[in-house]
């Protein structure tokens, strides 16, 4: 990856963490709200909203990551639908999963429980941390996927 490209993936990557760290949004928040702004407010800022249900594991559930939700949600500003009955983007589904795998592979999980297992305190500064840096990643790879794939020539 050329450095301007390794420069926009750590900008995603410290505009999400910046986001969750000072309390601004959540997780999936921070995720989908960092990718809408570095692609041009594809969507209203708004639209942040939609994903105002999942931090937590999904309404504190603790189940699936809240930052992948964002992730997922994210990618679908490029390869989602946008009315009804239209085909699926063929990108959908395979970037999906492949954030899907990256966070498995990387952190053995999309499990907010399993994730966060070894802190007793889930208040705690370290959690925090952890989930911070989660949310970093998530950002951080769907923008290198976005690279990737030529939708944000504008920024390189």
């Amino acid at each position: 990856m050329s450095k301007k490209k390794q420069e926009l993936a750590e900008k995603a990557r410290n505009k999400a963490e910046g986001y969750f760290k000072r309390g601004e949004f959540y997780c999936s928040e921070a995720v989908f709200t960092t990718i809408n702004e570095m692609l041009g407010q594809k969507l209203p800022p708004e639209t942040v909203q939609l994903a105002s249900g999942f931090p937590v594991g999904i309404g504190q559930s603790k189940c699936l990551c809240g930052a992948v939700t964002g992730g997922v949600m994210a990618l679908g500003l490029k390869y989602g639908r946008t009315a009804p009955g239209a085909e699926m983007p063929e990108g959908s589904f395979p970037n999906s999963a492949d954030l899907h795998d990256h966070i498995i592979n990387t952190y053995g999980s999309t499990c907010c429980r399993v994730l966060t297992k070894d802190f007793d305190d889930f208040g705690s500064p370290e959690r925090a941390e952890h989930c911070y840096q989660i949310t970093g990643e998530v950002a951080a790879w769907v923008m290198e996927r976005l690279i990737e794939d030529g939708s944000v020539k504008e920024l390189l």
